[in-house]
């Protein structure tokens, strides 16, 4: 039976690009040796020694090595920060739900690129090796505390390196700017008609969805969808239909002979600007720019 662990950390050595796919956990890759190309809503950035990449969930975000690159990679779930933001403001807060709140109008950025240098990083390299040790080993329920104390070390560390954001916006706002709290979790699960409505849209990318044609697929309201929806995936249901088209459109542009205006069409978009501006917001450089650098057939 699989292990539930809310903190995983792994290294991993690339020496070939990475694609752009979202996960469903918070991440913070901080980089050991070599250096990178690194594409998302940031651009193109150079990522080297010293430096690490904070992803909030369902957030795209692909990397080139230049040569070869090696990164520590730590994996939270959304809900474990929640939590540490609601003890950490425990005096201001009433509940976890206003913990939750309070995150979504704190850290609007979906990517971070932290330059915490050398010096930080040998200071914080020893916990990371361990911690991807003891997560590595399974030993999560045995070593609950130390691994717990290794990551309150890190992130000790590297959160003066994180931007806070002095805006302040409505929830729908927020959740077309960034993702939030996606629930893929045994113990807190996903409603039912948001996962229906997500497998649907991944199912046929070249469907024309429209929320009022998903909210009637899952017998609710088009209000009611719609915050089901945002409440798991931390999307609206079209912003994530446009992550799902940006991952196979990235896909079929590395893979595949296809020209850049069929792999647009084929995977839902009529309008090729509009599609050539969503994937540059998202992986930092147009389709054919992509094609150019990332496919193996050319």
């Amino acid at each position: 039976m699989h292990t539930f662990q809310p903190i995983v950390a792994h290294a991993r050595t690339f020496r070939v690009p990475l694609e752009p796919v979202a996960f469903d956990c918070v991440k913070l890759a901080v980089v050991r040796e070599g250096s990178a190309i690194l594409y998302s809503q940031l651009g193109q950035q150079p990522i080297t020694i010293g430096d690490a990449v904070l992803l909030c969930s369902n957030t795209l975000c692909s990397a080139e090595p230049e040569g070869r690159c090696t990164a520590s990679i730590i994996c939270i779930d959304a809900d474990y920060l929640v939590d540490q933001v609601f003890w950490k403001h425990a005096g201001l807060l009433s509940d976890r739900l206003d913990a939750r709140e309070l995150v979504g109008r704190l850290y609007l950025e979906p990517i971070q690129l932290l330059r915490i240098g050398a010096q930080q990083l040998d200071r914080i390299a020893p916990w990371l090796d361990e911690l991807i040790c003891l997560t590595a080993q399974c030993s999560y329920f045995k070593r609950f505390n130390r691994i717990q104390a290794l990551w309150f070390l890190i992130i000790d560390v590297i959160s003066p390196f994180i931007k806070v954001s002095p805006m302040r916006l409505t929830p729908s706002q927020r959740e077309r700017l960034r993702p939030t709290t996606p629930r893929h979790r045994e113990f807190t699960p996903l409603r039912s008609e948001a996962m229906q409505a997500a497998a649907l849209e991944r199912a046929d990318l070249s469907h024309h969805w429209t929320v009022r044609e998903l909210a009637l697929q899952v017998h609710l309201s088009v209000p009611q969808f719609s915050r089901v929806f945002a409440e798991a995936y931390g999307k609206t249901p079209m912003a994530y239909l446009t992550m799902l088209r940006i991952e196979e459109l990235a896909r079929l542009l590395r893979e595949t002979d296809l020209r850049v205006e069929d792999a647009i069409a084929y995977v839902g978009w009529r309008s090729r600007s509009h599609a050539i501006r969503a994937f540059r917001t998202y992986i930092g450089m147009t389709p054919g720019a992509y094609r150019r650098t990332h496919n193996t057939r050319t």
